[in-house]
């Protein structure tokens, strides 16, 4: 009876397959230094042959001779030929990954918009600083319109620029009106079939 795959332990390094697993175990079981290195040789071939692209530059072989002692299980007692890796250089720690940036309240508008709002908050005032600042106010209407319709009013988005550039722009609603923007989410128009 054929054994499953899932009765047998775990490989190591799953791409190479059970069979080059094998030869490695075989490998370690082998008494006589001499013919464990000769066996080791041979593995090193057979894996260079089927997996070319794991040989480095030049013929460089030392990623199969680590994979092969990895395989191993760091058993393999041979003169290898290169330098490789130790189960100490195996171990990772599990570092916490830290959040670049504290938690954004303005993510909907993009991080692009916030960056444009800064910028045009450190130009000079004149004619091209109120166009730019009208522009973004629209710009930054319509993806609230899409992100939250109910909320999606000029004042909001003048309170919003001006919290974003810390109170260098300060927008009178009396002299901006902004564009009107509709929601146009996608209406289910397909008729449902009547029970009968």
């Amino acid at each position: 009876m054929i054994p499953y795959n899932v009765s047998e332990p775990q490989l190591a390094l799953p791409e190479y397959g059970r069979n080059i697993q094998r030869m490695i175990d075989h490998c370690v079981t082998i008494e006589d230094r001499e013919e464990r290195t000769k066996c080791a040789n041979s593995i090193a071939k057979v894996m260079a042959t089927l997996f070319p692209s794991i040989v480095g530059e030049g013929g460089n072989h030392r990623k199969i001779w680590d994979h092969i002692n990895i395989m191993s299980g760091f058993k393999l007692d041979i003169d290898f030929p290169c330098e490789v890796i130790g189960p100490e250089e195996m171990i990772h720690s599990k570092e916490k990954v830290p959040y670049n940036k504290p938690f954004n309240r303005y993510r909907h508008y993009g991080k692009n918009i916030q960056s444009m709002i800064k910028t045009v908050s450190e130009m000079e005032n004149c004619v091209e600083k109120d166009q730019l600042i009208f522009l973004l106010a629209n710009q930054m209407k319509k993806l609230l319109v899409l992100h939250n319709p109910e909320s999606a009013g000029d004042s909001k988005v003048f309170a919003d620029i001006a919290e974003i550039s810390e109170g260098r722009i300060l927008i009178d609603a009396a002299n901006y009106k902004l564009n009107e923007y509709i929601d146009s989410a996608p209406v289910n128009t397909k008729n449902k079939k009547k029970k009968k």
